[in-house]
């Protein structure tokens, strides 16, 4: 399908049905805890986000560098903290550390489980494949900063509560992330563009489900346009609607409450993740790392300011701190990517050591 010249009938279709579908539900027709809700309910909200990040891709190709890759980031971005929110205020128990487990998820998510898949399926195919290492080091070097401050030092502050920035460290540390992260996307989408442009076809990077690279048609971004919002909203209420019944599930199955922060970022992270994996299959590993790297950043640089901002204004608690064993994930994550992705070649060893990470954290998720 080639989403230039066209727009797939799905991506405004299950919008609209998923919009129906809450008003049954608003009007008392459905409950949220019956089986006919819960099923299509789940399946439209993942129909949802697909069709949110598709249609901010379609805009993205339009308006060009580097407002494109803003356009991405922002709706991806948007996405996250939208399902944050409405876990945090939805009164679920741990809401306040709703935000430290998405984002601390999407993190180990991407590095370790999409990196590791795009590695392997490339590495199959072409047994070696190069990328260019500025553009990796450049940001492995902002991720981990940025993961240092939103993650291990507020175990070590002692204004706040345990795990917790106080109100006036939490608004500098999010304006400083916030101020690196737009630096950094200056620096790749300006300054330093060539960094993190793959020489072999000297594009920006292609679509999410195609290869075209000719600028969409004036009504298909129109209808984007249009869609966008419907999408991004559709996706806001169905996470409302299903935060109870996720809360109620995981209780009644004894799972911990840190399984609701992976399953928001395993859900914000698909689109990008199979577009990820399709790259390194083309052999164009360096738009992979792109985006993977670059959803790992807007993670941190974007999301967990606007959540604090929001937390700050409504005076909600916001617990940033990761636990003990978490904290040796993430360093663990970040040492074994500067060594796998610090020499511009990957091999299918390089992607079988991320998945086993992955592996872990998955275990130490459910089985803390």
């Amino acid at each position: 399908m080639h989403v230039h010249t066209k727009i797939p009938v799905w991506s405004w279709l299950l919008p609209l049905l998923a919009a129906g579908f809450i008003s049954l539900e608003l009007i008392g027709f459905l409950h949220d805890t019956s089986i006919l809700f819960l099923v299509p309910a789940v399946l439209l909200l993942g129909g949802s986000v697909f069709a949110s990040v598709l249609h901010a891709e379609i805009l993205g190709a339009r308006v060009g560098e580097p407002l494109g890759s803003i356009i991405l980031a922002g709706c991806v971005t948007l996405l996250e903290v939208a399902l944050i929110i409405s876990i945090m205020f939805s009164g679920m128990e741990g809401g306040e550390e709703v935000a430290r487990d998405t984002v601390f998820s999407a993190v180990m998510i991407v590095l370790n489980g999409i990196i590791g898949l795009c590695l392997i399926f490339g590495s199959r195919i072409y047994h070696e494949q190069t990328f260019k290492l500025d553009a990796a080091s450049a940001a492995l070097a902002v991720l981990g900063t940025l993961s240092a401050l939103a993650f291990v030092l507020p175990n070590y502050a002692i204004s706040g509560a345990a795990r917790q920035y106080s109100w006036a460290q939490l608004l500098v540390i999010s304006v400083c992330c916030l101020t690196l992260y737009g630096v950094f996307l200056f620096v790749q989408t300006v300054r330093h563009r060539n960094h993190f442009i793959d020489e072999a076809d000297n594009s920006d990077g292609e679509d999410f489900f195609d290869n075209d690279r000719e600028k969409p048609a004036g009504k298909v971004t129109l209808a984007s346009a249009v869609l966008l919002p419907i999408s991004l909203f559709t996706v806001i209420l169905l996470a409302e609607t299903l935060s109870h019944p996720l809360d109620h599930a995981i209780t009644a199955l004894g799972l911990p409450q840190t399984l609701v922060g992976v399953v928001i970022a395993a859900l914000v992270l698909l689109p990008e993740g199979i577009s990820s994996v399709q790259a390194a299959m083309k052999n164009r590993i360096q738009q992979s790392i792109n985006l993977v790297l670059g959803s790992a950043l807007a993670s941190i640089g974007m999301s967990i300011p606007v959540v604090a901002f929001v937390s700050i204004l409504l005076g909600q608690q916001l617990t940033l701190g990761l636990e003990p064993e978490q904290t040796v994930m993430l360093l663990l994550t970040l040492f074994v990517s500067t060594l796998t992705l610090g020499t511009g070649r990957t091999t299918v060893l390089q992607g079988a050591v991320h998945l086993v990470i992955f592996a872990v954290f998955v275990l130490l998720t459910i089985v803390p």
